[in-house]
């Protein structure tokens, strides 16, 4: 048995594939992620410095409202904790990307 050679004209024509650079991402969105971290580690670090403040002015016996400090200590706590919670997800994020086969 003899196969009929193919009809190049019934082949449609297919573009050529080229390899093509990666985008690199626009550099606003890293300034935009840089400030962002920034103002979340000022605030954490003012948090920390208020609730710093009023346990030293309670210590030192000046007149401070327990209530006060007691929620200074824990909204710092809390902030403390999404700040690390935050990170670890960074980390995570970034230890999948190097996994990644390429």
């Amino acid at each position: 048995m003899q196969i009929p050679s193919i009809n190049k004209s019934l082949i449609p024509n297919i573009p050529q594939i080229g390899v093509t650079q990666p985008k690199t991402p626009a550099s606003g969105s890293t300034t935009q992620i840089a400030q962002t971290f920034e103002t979340m580690l000022s605030t954490l670090n003012k948090s920390q410095q208020n609730s710093d403040n009023l346990v030293q002015k309670l210590a030192q016996g000046d007149n401070v409202d327990l209530h006060s400090v007691m929620i200074g200590m824990e909204e710092n706590n809390v902030n403390f904790n999404v700040a690390l919670g935050i990170r670890d997800k960074l980390v995570e994020a970034y230890r999948e990307v190097m996994r990644m086969q390429v």
